[in-house]
């Protein structure tokens, strides 16, 4: 017996503003619930003593410290500028 039906996957491809086809709807419904039965498996699986993780891999920061550096100077950023007014960059408005 499937855990999930046709009506339900319909349901949340409406809720998606999603357009599924009846043949889409069933394919979906299949993959949906073999998805299903994994997650069930994994349920089964006695985890008593492991400690939870937010990754599988032991992961460490890999960014660069947040160290204040010198920019470029104003001339070299204005140059790339389509247009600029008194060391501004010039915008089209937004706003009328």
């Amino acid at each position: 017996m499937s855990r999930i039906t046709k009506e339900e996957v319909k349901h949340v491809a409406n809720l998606a503003r999603l357009e599924i086809t009846e043949e889409e709807a069933e394919l979906f419904q299949k993959q949906l619930d073999a998805i299903i039965s994994f997650a069930e498996e994994l349920n089964e699986l006695d985890t008593e003593g492991i400690e939870p993780t937010s990754h599988v891999l032991d992961m460490k920061n890999v960014l660069r410290e947040d160290v204040p550096t010198k920019g470029l100077p104003v001339e070299e950023v204005l140059r790339n500028a389509p247009d600029h007014q008194d060391g501004q960059i010039k915008v089209p408005s937004i706003m009328e």
